[in-house]
């Protein structure tokens, strides 16, 4: 975790940024075991990266392996395998229930009962295996055939889902010390291994177009069935309850949507048509996981490769030392090292925890209230989410659903994400003049000197950044900043050798388990939106309120894609609302960018939302206030973020769709509005503090000046101008209200 240390007993210099932090319910291995986990996790992201660029070992090393896969892989096998890969892991490394210190509450008969349901997975997967040597003998394969059927049903899904159900019920009660592996994981590690042996060799592509009709197996919808509740309980292990139990609503919408009323009434469905298309690319194999096993498994690598450099430690020193000496310097610290972290970090609060353990104490240290130092690691956290180039991983869900190319997404969110981190910068600067508060000490900061000449570090974010804008694709963009990220370590004393690209791979490889299980979870919901055509039918639900204003369907979109990311990270969150409502919203005849990065900033902003703001949960953790407290502030300093997407509808040119001029223009004037709302929520404006109606003043000037139309702006220039004539010449003295308003 990251630590405080002292040169000279004064200086912060941070340490351990890129330490992975241990979630309470993840096992910790040493000996030949841990060894081994290591092996398979940093052996599962290399698979990743030869096949994302078509590298075969055999011909690269002129030797025929025959057990070794052939790239490019068919698609299809390649995310039943990325998927499986992930299950193994995170049931290897998460345990059903958190740890108790030395608890140990492992007996013999569940150890009996996990050996047997141990067998019965290896018969399944046995099975699967024959069924496969009967196809490629010639033997004709469908779901007609009673013989056939019959086999699959008693031979291959009653031990599958007799080991499936068994194990993860067993998991619940078989509680084993931290450095111990269960059989039971074994056993469903196993089951996700037979469900990929059956969708690879038996459900091969020649029956794939059976899907969905009689001549589909029964199998396929047996190992679906046992792939789903598999997906559904590592999510629950890695990600919480909260995503399972949207992900279990809509599978209970599947057979009960017929005896559902008006707009959610869908069509009647047997569970085995069902399930023969869900593990398909209209679900689970669906957008979620193609973008999981291709983009997000890439920067999750370069990531590693960056932990493994300590970039990130640097990334934090050179926000200190360019930062530090502000009034109220460890929260503009926060800030500027949290949008440099969202650059390699995929989640929000995986930022505040990697930067807020440092950046929090500190804050409190100069005098940020417990709920402030929080709020503002949660906001600035929350804000890497929409930095480019990387964006966390919905944007590249973005460019898979959207069709449109990465580059133009990354462009697009240069203005908002800018505007968030203004926005964000006035909110805490304004906070720290009402409290008098000044900033660090130079002796208390790393030397900028001593930083700048580390700049080279930066040197794979550049690579990474130009590759994009040259037009390479974005996994020879990733891969050759993968490269440098290993190359640039060589200027540092953390050199990557064999041993420590190793290390990176096997990083690589654990951190890609929360997402690639999210992803999965969030491709079953967006299955059973496409399936029962409930989408649709929200789209037209939207298009009638559209009816009555546009302005009331976008906040109702707006409503909704917050409340689907309540408690879900950021990836699932956007999944599930690009389904369910940018459909929608393009129908009104909003823009498909314009739509879509609606929904997504909603999706992210969902993160510092009360009452369920996981990104602001974890900073009052950290920060030791209440949580709830420091939802509501984190959502009162991230304001912006909850305004500008409403702007995107009425000025494009926020999202550089437009000259040059109307883009330069819309970029000033919202950049002024975002400095004028700051000052209205913070109740500060040219050096003093601003009575309640000159508040009310400045938020209307932002609201015009965030616009961006010409009109628009002159009215925001006109009554900011008034504004500033009342502080400067009538200066009136603030009242109690006005000291209620503004307080914390």
């Amino acid at each position: 975790m990251t630590e405080q240390t002292a040169q000279d007993d004064q200086t912060v210099i941070a340490k351990g940024i890129d330490d992975e932090p241990v979630e309470g319910n993840r096992r910790i291995y040493g000996g030949k075991t841990g060894l081994f986990i290591a092996g398979f996790a940093a052996v599962y992201a290399l698979f990743h990266i030869l096949a994302l660029n078509g590298v075969s070992i055999s011909e690269w090393t002129g030797v025929e392996v025959p057990f070794l896969p052939t790239f490019p892989m068919e698609t299809w096998n390649f995310r039943i395998v990325h998927i499986a890969g992930a299950l193994a892991l995170g049931f290897a490394l998460y345990s059903a229930s958190s740890f108790k210190p030395d608890k140990d509450a492992g007996s013999s008969i569940l150890t009996w009962i996990s050996l047997a349901l141990t067998a019965v997975a290896l018969f399944s997967i046995g099975t699967a295996l024959y069924f496969a040597w009967q196809i490629a003998g010639g033997k004709m394969w469908n779901g007609i055939d009673p013989a056939i059927r019959f086999n699959e049903i008693w031979l291959f899904g009653a031990p599958l889902l007799t080991a499936t159900f068994g194990g993860i019920i067993l998991s619940w009660f078989d509680k084993r010390a931290r450095h111990s592996l269960p059989g039971v994981e074994i056993t469903l590690t196993l089951c996700g291994v037979s469900v990929a042996i059956y969708l690879i060799t038996v459900f091969g592509t020649q029956m794939r177009n059976a899907t969905g009709t009689p001549f589909a197996p029964i199998g396929m919808s047996i190992a679906a069935v046992a792939g789903t509740a598999l997906i559904l309980e590592l999510t629950r292990r890695v990600a919480g309850m909260a995503l399972v139990v949207i992900a279990g609503v809509f599978l209970v919408y599947v057979f009960i949507g017929p005896y559902m009323p008006g707009v959610l009434n869908s069509p009647a469905v047997t569970w085995q048509r069902f399930f023969s298309q869900v593990y398909t690319d209209a679900g689970v194999l669906g957008p979620t996981t193609a973008v999981s096993s291709t983009y997000i498994i890439l920067f999750i690598i370069f990531a590693g490769f960056l932990q493994a450099s300590k970039v990130g430690d640097y990334f934090v020193n050179f926000a200190f030392a360019v930062a530090g000496r502000a009034r109220g310097g460890p929260a503009k610290v926060a800030i500027f090292a949290s949008g440099l972290m969202g650059m390699i970090n995929g989640t929000s609060a995986g930022n505040v925890v990697a930067t807020g353990s440092l950046t929090i104490p500190l804050m409190k240290r100069v005098g940020y209230s417990k709920k402030v130092s929080g709020a503002v690691e949660a906001a600035a956290s929350t804000g890497g989410q929409i930095m480019p180039p990387i964006m966390g991983a919905g944007a590249f869900i973005m460019a898979e659903v959207t069709g449109i190319p990465y580059q133009d997404i990354a462009i697009a969110a240069i203005i908002p994400a800018v505007l968030f981190y203004v926005s964000v910068y006035f909110m805490v600067d304004f906070e720290a003049a009402k409290l008098g508060m000044r900033g660090m000490r130079s002796e208390e900061l790393p030397k900028f000197a001593d930083m700048a000449r580390k700049a080279f570090l930066f040197i794979p974010i550049v690579i990474l950044i130009g590759a994009l804008f040259m037009g390479y694709s974005v996994i020879r963009a990733g891969t050759l900043a993968t490269a440098a990220a290993a190359v640039v370590s060589w200027l540092t004393p953390y050199r990557m050798g064999l041993r420590s690209i190793a290390k990176a791979f096997e990083l690589s490889g654990l951190m890609s388990i929360q997402i690639i299980a999210v992803c999965a979870c969030a491709g079953i919901i967006v299955g059973v939106i496409s399936l029962t055509g409930v989408g649709a039918r929200f789209s037209s639900l939207l298009l009638g309120v559209a009816e009555t204003s546009q302005l009331l369907a976008l906040f109702f979109a707006m409503c909704i894609a917050i409340l689907l990311g309540m408690g879900m990270p950021t990836t699932a969150a956007y999944a599930v609302a690009a389904s369910v409502v940018a459909p929608g919203l393009v129908e009104l005849g909003i823009p498909l960018l314009t739509a879509h990065f609606f929904v997504f900033y909603f999706a992210v902003v969902s993160a510092i939302t009360p009452p369920v703001a996981l990104a602001s949960y974890a900073a009052a953790g950290i920060s030791g206030a209440n949580p709830m407290q420091t939802s509501v502030t984190s959502f009162r300093i991230g304001i912006s973020a909850f305004i500008v997407p409403f702007m995107f509808f009425y000025n494009s040119a926020l999202l550089m769709d437009g000259t040059v001029v109307e883009i330069a223009q819309a970029c000033i004037t919202a950049v002024v509005g975002v400095f004028l709302l700051s000052s209205g929520m913070q109740g500060w404006f040219v050096g003093r503090h601003v009575v309640w109606f000159n508040r009310l003043g400045l938020v209307v000037a932002a609201l015009f000046l965030i616009e961006g139309g010409l009109y628009t702006d002159l009215i925001g220039a006109v009554i900011t101008a008034v504004v500033f004539f009342i502080q400067r010449v009538i200066k009136p003295k603030p009242g109690s209200m006005v000291a209620v308003a503004g307080a914390d």
